[in-house]
């Protein structure tokens, strides 16, 4: 085997868990492992990262990835570390959502070759959907006692919780129907490794109890850490919602900007786990981060490896172009280069006041821009004063009171960026 894949998690902080005799397994020749993907979106975000990021090591291993799209666990819940029932999903929705998936997935596993180790993507609903309950609960539920599902931690939660509404039938037999998936592709494709977050070890040797009992075969399951942040907070999540690798959702800029805001102690942590650097290379980033912290290098290479390998080099040049925006020397023409959507991310909460696109076609006169067209500055006279004591800036370039605005300084054809100090911004929409 090129690699020892145990190993390699180990070192990265990327193992929790792991079946005895699991390292074992892996190293005597190429093994086939599946981790299931949640399709109730046609996104992953930063969340799903970890479980895309072993089967990328397992693949570098030498192993054979699978990618196992729940389309039929999607349609049921899945209630470990969840309060509540989640919303259930149709079947064009889920198929729209896979292959969106797969496309994302393509930028980090080998899909394509015809390397033997080549990942694979499998949806469960393909061999759940023709399955009738009396065949599922004589087949699957009879091997399975219920002392046995309760004593999961995921049902003993949600049964104690103060939830009003309990745990649904449905939910409950979501650990079968999970389990049921790794006997399939332990039958079908000699699957013999699941993996997930340690909140999924529950489901996962339930499966492997599955393989045991109707398989007559043995099933290992190892699990990596939630991830978390050092102040508390949820990995992920921002006030806008989960960080997303569709650039649609979350711009490479905001995507970028997630990573190089992390803390020391998490980037520390996350480099390991999010990025192929190797043991030598993350070492000596981390002695010379702490040689000089204020440089931040251990955030910007995070930053950098990240939206390289989720977007690209283009994408991550321009977000670090969009952020010298803000905290960098810029100018006129660097803002010229920001498309609308990245522009409005960099002067995200920024005040607005709209302008006829007439009035720029005729010019607008400086001291109207600012206060009298605006509300940007209290008065005709503070705009004065102002743009006497040179503190006046249209799109990063410093204007004295006899300029106009026009067409011509418009960014996007839209916007014009007015600057008051350091850190006052103001944005002109034309309308």
């Amino acid at each position: 085997m090129a690699k020892n894949f145990v190993a390699e998690l180990k070192w990265r902080g990327m193992l929790h868990d792991a079946m005895p005799g699991t390292e074992e397994h892996l190293l005597e020749g190429m093994r086939a492992a599946y981790v299931g993907i949640d399709p109730t979106a046609d996104s992953l975000h930063i969340g799903h990262l970890v479980g895309v990021m072993m089967l990328r090591h397992f693949q570098l291993a030498g192993h054979k990835p699978f990618a196992l799209v729940g389309g039929a666990t999607g349609m049921i819940g899945d209630p470990s570390g969840k309060s509540a029932e989640r919303n259930l999903l149709d079947e064009p929705t889920l198929r729209h959502n896979q292959e969106a998936i797969k496309e994302q997935l393509a930028r980090f596993l080998d899909f394509t070759s015809d390397a033997p180790n080549a990942a694979i993507l499998v949806n469960n609903y393909d061999w759940m959907k023709d399955f009738s309950f009396l065949e599922f609960i004589r087949d699957v539920g009879k091997h399975i006692t219920v002392n046995y599902m309760m004593a999961k931690d995921s049902v003993k939660k949600r049964l104690s919780s103060d939830a009003k509404e309990g745990m649904s039938f449905t939910e409950f037999t979501y650990q079968l129907v999970q389990g049921y998936d790794f006997l399939h592709l332990y039958r079908a494709h000699d699957c013999t490794l699941q993996m997930g977050g340690s909140d999924q070890w529950g489901n996962i040797t339930t499966g492997t109890e599955l393989i045991r009992r109707i398989g007559g075969g043995k099933g290992y399951a190892l699990t990596c850490p939630l991830i978390t942040k050092a102040d508390g907070t949820k990995f992920g999540k921002t006030e806008g919602g989960n960080i997303w690798l569709d650039a649609e959702r979350t711009s490479p800029y905001k995507f970028y900007q997630y990573w190089l805001n992390t803390s020391d102690e998490d980037a520390e942590k996350y480099i390991k786990i999010f990025t192929f650097l190797t043991q030598e290379e993350i070492e000596n980033l981390v002695a010379a981060h702490k040689e000089a912290p204020h440089m931040r290098q251990l955030q910007k290479k995070l930053a950098e490896e990240v939206t390289v390998m989720v977007h690209s080099q283009e994408d991550l040049d321009n977000a670090i172009k969009a952020s010298n925006i803000l905290f960098g020397k810029s100018t006129s023409s660097d803002l010229k280069q920001l498309n609308e959507k990245t522009f409005l991310d960099v002067f995200d909460g920024v005040p607005q006041a709209e302008v006829p696109m007439a009035e720029l076609e005729a010019g607008l006169d400086m001291i109207g821009a600012l206060a009298a067209k605006t509300g940007f500055l209290g008065s005709n006279g503070e705009a004065r004063r102002e743009l006497k004591q040179n503190s006046i800036a249209v799109n990063r370039e410093k204007v004295k009171e006899d300029y106009t605005i026009t067409k011509e300084d418009l960014i996007n054809n839209k916007f014009v960026l007015l600057q008051r100090g350091k850190k006052n911004y103001f944005i002109l929409v034309a309308v």
